[in-house]
C-alpha cells in the first residue's frame, strides 16, 4: 500500500474513534459509487451526517482541510445525493470535514472536528425540484 493511502488510512481510524466516542451512529465507511467516495457515513435521529476526513504529517504547509477545494466539495455532494437516494433517506444532510494531524512517530498531533463546513452542491439537473421559468 502506498505511504499516503496508509496515512489515509491511519486518519480515517483516528477520525472515527473520535466521532464513536461523541455518540454518532456509523452507517457506512469509504462509502462509493462509480468514482465518488465518502470517507464516513453518521446519524443521529435529526441528521445524516457525512464526514471528509483529511490528514496531513506535522510541517506539511497546506492544512488539511483547506484541501476540500469546490470540485471536492460537489464531487461529496454528489455522492451523498447518491447515497441519499440509493437507501431512501428523509433526513437533512450536513457536510463535516475533520482533520487530523500526525506527527513523523504517526502519533496523532491535533484533531479539528469542522461541522456544516460546507452545503450540498449539485449540478442543475440534479437536484430535486425544478425550477420555475420566469415568463
Amino acid at each position: 500500500m502506498a505511504e499516503h493511502n496508509e496515512l489515509g488510512h491511519r486518519g480515517e481510524k483516528i477520525a472515527l474513534d473520535y466521532l464513536r466516542q461523541k455518540g454518532l451512529q456509523v452507517e457506512a465507511l469509504n462509502w462509493q459509487s462509480g468514482k465518488r467516495e465518502l470517507d464516513i457515513v453518521l446519524s443521529t435521529s435529526r441528521e445524516l451526517i457525512v464526514v471528509e476526513v483529511k490528514t496531513r504529517t506535522e510541517g506539511f504547509l497546506l492544512a488539511p482541510e483547506d484541501a476540500v477545494d469546490a470540485r471536492k466539495r460537489r464531487l461529496i455532494s454528489e455522492a451523498a445525493h447518491h447515497y441519499i437516494r440509493m437507501y431512501g433517506i428523509d433526513l437533512p444532510v450536513r457536510f463535516d470535514i475533520v482533520s487530523v494531524v500526525l506527527g513523523r512517530d504517526g502519533s496523532c498531533k491535533r484533531i479539528e472536528h469542522r461541522e456544516n463546513a460546507f452545503p450540498l452542491l449539485l449540478k442543475r439537473q440534479q437536484r430535486t425540484a425544478p425550477r420555475r421559468r420566469r415568463l
